[in-house]
């Protein structure tokens, strides 16, 4: 029983950590591994570059208005950036999430630059629900950029997204990656 308890305050008692702080963790990042051995009859061999959210920050911050960009654009230009073979498409796409989330909460605070999370869409121009305030969200904003937003069934996407899609060469020209982890 008094271990229960101990847990409980424990628990409760931890600070809540701000999506902006979160940007800031995981200081072991970037981090260039082998490919692991799954995922080699996909990609084959080389290495993957696992990118810090710093990185993915700046290059959702690098997405022109009116236009989008996709996870997979962000990984593969990430990949580029450090010299490895593939961009960890999950860990880019769980740090933009949290890029949204952050740049919702800075947006919450009164700051007027944040990354503009609403041009980032999934494979096939499919808005992400995850994002802030979800879909009801999402839509105002890309329809003030000139995107037209058409529903299938439960889900959303940008009507002919391919159009709008960033060239990410000359878009992320000015990104540079981060060569030491970041210090918090």
């Amino acid at each position: 029983m008094q271990i229960q308890e101990t847990n409980r305050k424990i628990a409760t008692s931890k600070a809540k950590i701000s999506w902006r702080e979160k940007l800031l963790a995981h200081k072991q990042l970037p981090q260039i591994k082998t490919i692991p051995e799954k995922m080699r009859k996909r990609h084959g061999e080389g290495t993957l570059v696992i990118p810090h959210p710093l990185e993915v920050d700046a290059a959702i911050k690098c997405i022109p208005e009116h236009q989008l960009a996709t996870v997979s654009q962000i990984s593969g230009h990430l990949s580029k950036l450090h010299g490895a073979t593939i961009g960890c498409t999950v860990t880019t796409g769980i740090f933009a999430w949290i890029v949204a989330h952050a740049a919702h909460e800075a947006e919450l605070d009164g700051e007027v630059k944040f990354a503009p999370y609403w041009r980032l869409i999934k494979a096939g121009g499919e808005l992400n629900p995850k994002y802030p305030g979800g879909i009801e969200s999402l839509i105002p904003k890309l329809e003030a950029e000139g995107h037209t937003v058409i529903q299938k069934g439960r889900r959303f996407f940008i009507k002919d997204y391919e159009k709008k899609l960033i060239e990410a060469k000359h878009v992320f020209a000015s990104l540079k990656p981060l060569l030491v982890p970041v210090e918090g």
